[in-house]
Order: structure tokens, then sequence, then C-alpha cells
């Protein structure tokens, strides 16, 4: 390819310097629930009491969300990225040092809180696209981050078998989070975001959140997206070892635990969906990214023992929702600069409430009528998907597609692009 997809004044290498740092940063929230089961004997508690590591993690992950991605809209990027990494390295050995299990759950909050950095470099990169460019370098990223989730549990699962230890896990992260301190504020914009100087304080920051939902429709119609597509994507994932392990399949554990490697070429085909974003607009991917997940449910109801069938159906349904993610963040970041950090912010406390949702609900459905209730919950989720995208569609038909392409929701040709929006009022990124 010819074109170039960042900026000329963006630093060499930018990308996949940012696609890595988010794949390992990422991955500090889901390597520890393979750990459960050792971490449990380790300590000689139950596995409930230790599953309260897990939860940790998880209410770190959303306290981050809220309380540090909003500072992308007005903290130097650079100094805040060292600071992130820091706090993280040092939680990970103090995880592996942990005499117990409830400091080592203290340790995994404030790891999983300080770990956001994933979600303060998406609306940084989006920033050094180049005209035309944004959603290609959103995917770029955005499929960093899927393979970080998607690969932590089986890498930390083989760790801790290699060394006999599940701190050897935290061992090993915490080194990955020290080298990226050497190498990624390299490649952070030096100074403050653009409009930076408007955004105020900190508790201006956060009470300013409530009103973004408020005021900018794109956002609204990310986070429905965003929100009923993941609580699918958690409601298969948050059940499935219960049905692989159960008969008539019966598969041991290690094997469920590999199964997560299927969704990875999925995954990977998904990067090319920040290009067609770019050329065809984020709803257009947004209806693909839908159809993919249905055709993905449609399978799981289908597939009986067949694990093959499973595995396609893992593959259009990783693809479906990176797309819908890849998607949803090009239309929020078509926002001023000096907004973007928050409104990720609201999108991202969006989807992660679907998740908790779709795992909650699974659970419920899997008890009550087994894999495929689970399954007609799924569809239902992805049902809300497709009349939230109906019901925009309709309005944009009925006399608001113009404004709508002005305020940069995708759903005309004329929809603003990010780069070509922010170029212009964005620092330079120099080495």
């Amino acid at each position: 390819m010819t074109t170039a997809a960042t900026r000329p004044d963006v630093k060499r290498g930018t990308l996949p310097v940012f696609a890595t740092a988010t794949a390992i940063t990422v991955a500090n929230i889901y390597f520890t629930q393979p750990l459960l089961d050792q971490i449990a004997r380790g300590f000689g508690i139950s596995a409930s009491a230790a599953g309260l590591v897990a939860t940790a993690g998880q209410i770190g992950y959303a306290l981050g969300i809220v309380a540090v991605v909003p500072l992308a809209d007005r903290a130097r990027l650079r100094r805040l990225s060292r600071v992130l990494l820091a706090v993280t390295a040092v939680a990970l050995l103090a995880g592996a040092a942990a005499p117990s299990v409830a400091l080592l759950g203290m340790a995994t909050l404030v790891l999983s809180a300080s770990t956001v950095l994933p979600q303060v470099i998406m609306p940084t990169v989006a920033s050094m696209a180049a005209p035309g460019q944004a959603g290609r370098v959103l995917g770029a990223v955005g499929t960093g981050l899927t393979m970080g989730a998607l690969l932590s549990r089986t890498a930390s699962g083989l760790i801790a078998q290699a060394a006999g230890t599940w701190r050897a896990g935290f061992l090993v992260a915490a080194a990955a989070t020290a080298a990226l301190l050497l190498i990624l504020p390299r490649y952070m914009p030096a100074g403050r975001p653009a409009g930076a100087e408007a955004s105020g304080g900190y508790g201006r920051l956060l009470a300013s959140l409530p009103r973004l939902l408020v005021d900018h429709a794109p956002l609204r119609l990310s986070a429905a997206l965003g929100a009923t597509v993941f609580a699918s994507f958690s409601a298969f994932w948050s059940t499935l070892a219960f049905h692989l392990t159960a008969p008539p399949i019966g598969l041991g554990p290690a094997v469920v635990g590999l199964f997560g490697l299927c969704s990875v070429p999925g995954a990977l085909a998904a990067r090319y969906s920040g290009r067609l974003t770019d050329r065809w607009g984020p709803l257009a991917v947004n209806t693909l990214s839908v159809i993919a997940a249905v055709a993905a449910f449609a399978l799981f109801g289908v597939a009986g023992r067949s694990l093959v069938v499973l595995a396609v159906g893992c593959n259009l349904l990783g693809y479906g929702v990176t797309s819908g993610q890849i998607a949803n963040q090009a239309r929020i970041f078509t926002a001023a600069p000096g907004i973007r950090g928050r409104l990720n912010t609201v999108y991202m406390f969006a989807v992660f409430g679907g998740g908790a949702v779709g795992s909650a609900v699974a659970g419920v459905l899997f008890s009550a009528s087994g894999w495929h209730g689970v399954v007609a919950g799924g569809l239902g989720f992805l049902i809300l998907a497709g009349l939230t995208l109906a019901w925009h569609g309709l309005r944009a038909r009925n006399g608001g597609s113009g404004r709508a392409a002005r305020r940069g929701d995708g759903t005309g040709p004329g929809r603003t692009d990010t780069a070509t929006a922010t170029a212009a009022a964005t620092p330079a990124v120099r080495g």
C-alpha cells in the first residue's frame, strides 16, 4: 500500500508499538482467570474465595475507566503513560509476593485500575491518523487489544504449569509491563491534547461525563451497539466452559482453556474492518458486525457436539465484536480531541456494563434452560442491536441524515472523518 496510515509528523513505528502495548496491558486484566484454581490451592481457600481475585480485577478496571481514562483529555500523555505503567508493574510485583488472598485481591484491584492504558491509546492514535485513515489505525491497534485479551489466558496457564506456581504469571506480566515503560512513552505525545486548557480540573472532567451522553448522538448510538453486542459475546464466553465440560461433549479443562485460540483468525480478520469503516462509514460496518454475530449464534444453536462448528462460530463472533468496536470508536472519535478521552470513557463503561449484564443473564439462562437458553439470550441481545440500527436508519431516512452526517455518526456519505476534522488541531508527535 502506498497510502500512509499516520500523518507525516508521527514517529515511525508508532502503530506496531501501540498495538503491542495494548496487547500486553489488556492481558493484565485477564491472565489471572486460569490461575484461580492454583491460587485457591496455594492459599488453602475455597474456589469461590479465590474467585474474588477475578472480581477485584473487574471492579478495578471499571474504576480505572471512570477515574483514569478522562485524564486523556487533560494530562500530558507521555507522563500519564509512564505513571500508569509504573503503577501497574509495581502492583504486579506486589501480587506475585502477596502472602494472602486479601492482599492479592488488593494488588489486582490496583493493577486493573491502572492498566486502562489501551483506552488512553485509542483516542490518541485516532488523532495521529492521516486523512481518511482513522478506521485503519484503530483497526490495527484494536486488533492488538483483542489478541491480548484472547491469548493472555492461554499464556498464563502455560507459564504457571511450566513454573509450577501461579506467581510466575504475575512476574512475567510485571517484566513485560516494565519493558513497555522503557519504550511506549517515547511514542506518546509530549504535550497535552488540543483543547486541554478548556477541559478544566479533574472534578470538572468527571462531572462532564453524563452530559456527554446527552449532547452527543454518535456516542449514544455507539454505546447502545457496543453494550448489546458485547453482552452477547460475554454471554457466550462466560458459559462456554460449562457447555464444553458437560455431557455429551465432556472436554477436560486444559482443552477448554485452549479453545479460546479458535477466535484468533476471526479477530485478525477484523483488522480490515477499519479500512471498511473509512470507505463505507461506521454504520455499514456495525451492520456487518451484527450479521456476523447473529450467524455465530445460529451456528452455536445447531452445533450439537461438533467442535468444528463451534470453532467457526467463535471466529464469526470474534470478528463481529472486534469490527463493531472499531466502527463504534471511529464514530465517537470524530469529535474534537479535547473530549475524546471522556467520550471513550462513557462508551467503554457502557460496553463493560453490557458485558456484565450478558454474563449475569447467561448464568441464569444456562441454569434454567441449558446451552440453548444461552443461545436464545445471546440472540436476544443481538436483536436489540439490530433494532437500534433499524431505528437509527429510519431516523436518517426521515430527514436526520444530513444532521447526523455532520455530527459524524457515519450514517451517510457526508460523515466527518476523524483525522480530517482534527489533524490541524493535534500536536505533532515527535521522537
